[in-house]
């Protein structure tokens, strides 16, 4: 299975399972008389990454439609890859094993390498972890190694234990409704059972990208007298609240869900970026632990 990775600064403890999709298995806040997760705690020894406490997206995000999209004279055929979903979703990145390039106390840097294969270009994806000031800043990359242009999208799936007055505050401008099988069908505003104002999350039955997020959210514990800042440049931020509750997930995403099932001229528009031979996208999240 390999060797965790446990990090600890100024209070904060982070875990990653590199050999498990570069996964992490918590964040917790261990400032007060009791510790606090920030981050959904993975059980010890969990061998499926939805599992964990949350990893990342490379190199895109969410669902392809029947697995099928058409880029540079070619078309792509991608197998489903979660039980009971037919359209393959968030890249290879995630049901792989990272290797461990750097670590320290505080530090971690994961990289993900991928031979042409169904996805048809070769890259290197790398994960970097940095605990200071009560917060983990985290920042992924995919580098295009292959000799001709690749599609690229990235993100962030981190999980959030949460009960009946965890609250998601985020500004967001426009929310994609879905079908049965979690596809986008329509740009709607954002608000009514889609409102992320002070929103109290869990539970709410959510499965949806919203565009024009600020760049800002908060998930806060009143309970727990904790809070966690969420802070990216991203643009779109995907919110996932099943109606079980126990758990949410609020990520960071540059793309939208299905982008790569839309005419290439909007591709821009939905955050998927062309990357050359060489070069590199790169997405960043600061996760800040605060005391209320």
């Amino acid at each position: 299975m390999g060797q965790d990775l446990l990090l600890r600064a100024e209070g904060i403890e982070a875990g990653l399972r590199p050999a498990t999709g570069g996964a992490f298995t918590h964040l917790t806040d261990l400032s007060g008389a009791q510790p606090v997760e920030l981050l959904r705690r993975a059980a010890p020894g969990f061998t499926n990454v939805l599992d964990s406490a949350g990893f990342a997206l490379v190199p895109f995000c969410n669902r392809v439609r029947d697995g099928r999209f058409s880029f540079g004279g070619r078309e792509v055929r991608l197998s489903p890859n979660l039980p009971g979903q037919k359209h393959p979703l968030h890249g290879q990145g995630w049901r792989g094993a990272w290797a461990v390039a750097d670590a320290d106390d505080a530090f971690a840097e994961l990289v993900f390498d991928h031979a042409p294969g169904e996805w048809p270009w070769a890259y290197q994806a790398r994960l970097k972890v940095v605990l200071e000031d009560r917060g983990m800043t985290v920042t992924l990359s995919a580098r295009n190694l292959s000799p001709e242009t690749m599609p690229c999208g990235l993100g962030l799936h981190p999980y959030y234990p949460c009960d009946s007055r965890t609250v998601l505050d985020a500004e967001v401008q426009a929310v994609w409704t879905v079908d049965d099988e979690i596809m986008p069908v329509e740009r709607v505003a954002a608000d009514g059972r889609y409102d992320l104002k002070a929103r109290r999350i869990c539970g709410a039955g959510l499965d949806n990208g919203y565009d024009g997020w600020s760049g800002e959210a908060l998930v806060t514990w009143p309970d727990k007298a904790r809070a966690l800042r969420i802070a990216s440049a991203a643009p779109r931020f995907q919110v996932y609240a099943p109606a079980e509750g126990g758990l949410i997930a609020a990520e960071p995403v540059t793309n939208a869900n299905g982008a790569l099932n839309r005419p290439q001229d909007e591709w821009e528009g939905l955050g998927l970026r062309r990357l050359q031979p060489g070069e590199t996208a790169v997405m960043s999240a600061r996760f800040q632990a605060l005391s209320l």
